[in-house]
C-alpha cells in the first residue's frame, strides 16, 4: 500500500509540473506574440546564425571530397540529426540555463513559494518561441541531407529515423537538466554548461572518425550523446560503428535517454537541497 501511494504521488507531481510548465510556456508565448514583428525578425536571426555552421561544412566540402571517409550527405544528415534534436531540447528546457543567475541574484527563492514543482517553472521561464529557428534550421538540412544521400530504407531504418530524433532530444534534455544542477554548486558555471550541451552538439555535427579514439569512448560511455546520432546513423547510413559495437545499439537511444534523465533528476534533486539562498 504504501509503496502503490508512493508512486500515484510521484505520477501526481508529474502531472501537475506538466500542467505548470504548460501554463507558463503559454503564458511567455502569449506575451511573444503580442510583438509579431519582433517575433519573426529575432527567430529569423536564430536561423541565420545557426545556418552559419553548415555554412562552414559546405565551404569544407569544397575544398575536399570526404571528411573522415564521410560524404557531405552523410556529414549533413549527421548535423541535421544533431540540430533537430538539440533544437527540440533547447525550445523545451533551454531556458535551464539561467538558473545560475537565478541562484547569484536570489530571484529563485521566489520559485520556491510558489505552488508549482521548482524544475518545472524554471524550464518554462522566459520560454523563447524564437529557438524555432534553430529547430527549422536543422529540420531542413536534414531534409537535403535525405534528397542528397541514396538510403537503402527498410522498415527498421524508417522506425529509427523518430526514434533517434526523440531519443537525441530526451539526452539533451538530461544534459541541461544535470547542468542546471551543477550551477547550484558552482553558481557562475553557464560556460562549463554550455561546454555539454552547445558544444556538444556542435561536436556530434561531424563524423566520430575525426575525434580521438578517447573522446569517442568517453561520448558513448561517460556522457552518452553519441546515441544522440552517432550511432543510429551508422545503422541508417549503413557505416560502421564507432568503436566495433554491435548494430542494435543504435535502437537504445529511448533507453539511454530514460537512464540520462533520471540520473539528471537524481543531480537536481539532490542540487535543490543543497539550495541555502543569497541570505540577502
Amino acid at each position: 500500500m504504501a509503496e502503490t501511494a508512493r508512486v500515484a504521488g510521484e505520477r501526481g507531481r508529474v502531472a501537475e509540473g506538466v500542467r505548470a510548465y504548460g501554463l507558463i510556456a503559454t503564458m511567455w508565448i502569449r506575451s511573444t506574440m503580442a510583438y509579431r514583428t519582433s517575433f519573426a525578425l529575432t527567430t529569423f536571426g536564430n536561423f541565420a546564425a545557426t545556418a552559419l555552421d553548415f555554412v562552414a561544412i559546405l565551404l569544407m566540402f569544397s575544398r575536399v571530397d570526404a571528411l573522415g571517409g564521410w560524404s557531405l550527405g552523410e556529414v549533413a544528415f549527421l548535423y541535421g540529426a544533431a540540430g533537430v534534436s538539440f533544437g527540440l531540447a533547447d525550445l523545451a528546457v533551454g531556458s535551464m540555463e539561467r538558473l545560475g543567475r537565478r541562484v547569484r541574484d536570489g530571484t529563485l527563492d521566489t520559485l520556491l513559494v510558489r505552488p508549482a514543482p521548482v524544475l518545472a517553472q524554471v524550464a518554462a521561464d522566459r520560454f523563447a518561441l524564437r529557438r524555432l529557428g534553430r529547430l527549422a534550421q536543422g529540420v531542413l538540412v536534414l531534409v537535403y541531407a535525405l534528397v542528397l544521400l541514396d538510403i537503402d530504407w527498410t522498415a527498421a531504418k524508417l522506425l529509427l529515423m523518430p526514434v533517434m530524433l526523440l531519443g537525441g532530444a530526451g539526452i539533451f534534455c538530461a544534459v541541461f537538466v544535470a547542468a542546471a544542477a551543477f550551477q547550484f554548486v558552482a553558481q557562475d558555471a553557464s560556460e562549463v554548461s554550455n561546454a555539454f550541451t552547445y558544444g556538444g552538439t556542435t561536436m556530434l555535427q561531424y563524423p566520430p572518425t575525426v575525434f580521438a579514439l578517447d573522446l569517442v569512448r568517453g561520448v558513448t560511455f561517460v556522457m552518452p550523446l553519441a546515441f544522440v546520432n552517432w550511432l543510429p546513423a551508422g545503422y541508417v547510413l549503413d557505416r560502421p560503428f564507432p568503436l566495433d559495437l554491435p548494430e542494435w545499439v543504435a535502437f537504445t537511444s529511448p533507453l539511454v535517454a530514460v537512464a540520462c534523465c533520471a540520473l539528471a533528476g537524481l543531480a537536481w534533486r539532490a542540487g535543490l537541497r543543497s539550495y541555502r539562498s543569497t541570505g540577502s
